[in-house]
């Protein structure tokens, strides 16, 4: 039976205390298994206004009401109105989610700082922002974290051996096709294996072509209606959890009945481990629908590690 992994990238606070527990809800009543990963320190939303530059954002923004999703509070925070700790706020929140049974793991200390500067920065900076949101992990949960997805897919080879030497032993980094090993130019293995997010978000198509968020669902539902292979689907809490609450319903109601089974990272990783995969080069290169560089899953280097 063809599987969906279910990814959901916790950006903000307000997705976190008002989006996570309805996307909790309705996973439990469905019976399906998913991966929570959170922003454990300060939500500095509000800093993303000096995106206005980049190619594409402009228009993402009008297409997915940024506003109305993300709330005119948070869109202050780091601005007008100082970031508040989202581990340290909402630990509680965060730990009912790994006590219903659902895998936990981290989407970044500062997402907002994580997206706009990796790029710009070396392995040590990438190291110790990682590992602020590593140690918050522990704190909150009392282990270690061994699942990574990276805010905004910024990802690149410091941002990989930086989770090699924190402990990740599998991420969700990146944009592709099939799950693989990550290399450098020279074949070298940088990091833990990527199981790429393969699927579009609901952000990346509505107000595109005619998708609304009426009609998304059938769009994403053709992308996987007799598919063979495992795919990867990420939502975020302030989406899905929130007001495309009902889409992802729908979303999930369809995949069921095309045959696939809703599952968490963990269960492909576990049917498809780092020593079976194919070795691809990590590089940047674009989304349609979404603005600036991501990390995506580049040329193959070798068929199996």
């Amino acid at each position: 039976m063809p599987r969906i992994a279910l990814k959901v990238d916790v950006d903000t606070l307000r997705g976190t205390r008002e989006g996570v527990p309805p996307l909790v809800k309705l996973l439990a009543d469905k019976d399906a298994g998913a991966s929570f990963l959170f922003s454990l320190g300060p939500d500095h939303t509000g800093r993303a206004i000096a995106r206005v530059f980049r190619p594409g954002f402009l228009s993402k923004v009008s297409r997915t009401s940024v506003v109305e999703h993300y709330g005119l509070k948070t869109l202050m925070y780091g601005v007008l109105l100082p970031g508040p700790d989202i581990g340290r706020r909402e630990a509680a929140v965060l730990r009912s989610v790994r006590d219903q049974g659902f895998e936990v793991g981290v989407h970044c200390w500062d997402h907002i700082l994580w997206q706009d500067h990796l790029l710009r920065h070396d392995e040590r900076w990438a190291l110790r922002e990682m590992r602020r949101a590593t140690d918050r992990h522990a704190e909150i949960f009392g282990t270690p974290p061994r699942l990574h997805g990276a805010a905004g897919w910024q990802f690149n080879a410091a941002a990989a051996r930086a989770e090699a030497v924190l402990g990740i032993t599998y991420a969700s980094d990146t944009r592709g096709t099939h799950p693989f090993v990550p290399v450098d130019d020279q074949g070298t293995v940088l990091g833990p294996a990527q199981y790429p997010t393969t699927l579009p978000t609901l952000d990346e198509l509505i107000g595109i072509d005619g998708i609304t968020a009426d009609n998304v669902h059938t769009h994403l539902l053709a992308l996987t209606e007799g598919a063979t292979q495992d795919h990867v689907y990420t939502l975020h809490a302030e989406l899905e959890g929130m007001k495309l609450l009902p889409v992802f319903r729908r979303l999930i109601d369809g995949w069921r009945a095309q045959g696939h089974s809703l599952v968490d990272l963990g269960e492909l990783r576990d049917s498809a481990p780092a020593t079976t995969l194919p070795r691809h080069r990590l590089e940047l290169g674009t989304v349609p629908g979404r603005s600036g560089l991501l990390a995506v899953q580049g040329a193959l280097q070798s068929a199996a590690a």
